[in-house]
């Protein structure tokens, strides 16, 4: 009974005029934030809305823009796979080309080896007869035939013996070795031979070592 009374006295205090009344309290950041939103989504739409300010030759220049450049990115990606193809190949002919070139040198080296093989058959055989007691016409024949079969297998290979006794002096073919007083008309030629030069082609393989007719002064002047 007593609790009754209290909560009575405390609903009649509540509703007296002089009490105070409850407060409402608004929460306005969320309106604001719902104000902020909803202009945002209108200025999309206005902006969406709102007609294209460019002219129209201007929109199509920068769409032929557009595709020109993807037409060039187009066309560099594919020259840029050409590029690497074009390499690819030039390497393989390349590698190609460096075996064969290996492969005909060796061919060319057997064979010009297997064409000497006779002429140290040839050395054997004097050698042989020499050592058995042979004549010396004998072992002299013997040694001209391989000298014969040597000369033989240099010419097969394209090499060729250079001109020099009787020949005018040539520094690009001679290395004159000493000098001998001879006529005035024998002025300048090859006397005689000590080595004789070879070449192959217009390459030169070495000089023919010579003696080179000088002629005196005097001589020479009367002669003139």
């Amino acid at each position: 009974m007593r609790e009754n009374r209290v909560s009575e006295e405390a609903r009649d205090e509540r509703s007296a005029p002089g009490a105070e009344s409850e407060i409402r309290v608004t929460d306005r950041r969320r309106i604001n934030l719902d104000n902020e939103a909803g202009n945002e989504t209108q200025a999309e739409d206005a902006q969406a809305e709102a007609p294209s300010l460019k002219p129209t030759y201007v929109e199509q220049l920068e769409a032929r823009t557009l595709e020109a450049e993807r037409k060039v990115a187009d066309v560099q990606s594919r020259f840029e796979q050409l590029r690497a193809t074009l390499q690819r190949e030039t390497d393989e002919t390349r590698q190609r080309l460096n075996r064969a070139a290996d492969e005909r040198a060796k061919r060319e080296r057997t064979e010009f080896v297997t064409a000497l093989l006779p002429v140290v058959d040839n050395l054997q055989r004097a050698i042989s007869a020499a050592d058995e007691g042979g004549s010396f016409e004998s072992v002299l024949n013997g040694v001209r035939g391989t000298l014969s079969s040597f000369e033989n297998t240099l010419a097969a290979a394209g090499v060729e013996p250079i001109e020099s006794v009787g020949a005018q002096f040539d520094p690009e073919l001679h290395e004159a070795v000493d000098t001998i007083e001879v006529e005035p008309e024998r002025d300048g030629l090859v006397t005689v031979e000590y080595s004789r030069g070879y070449k192959i082609g217009d390459r030169l393989l070495r000089p023919a070592r010579v003696q080179v007719g000088r002629a005196r002064s005097g001589a020479k002047k009367a002669a003139e």
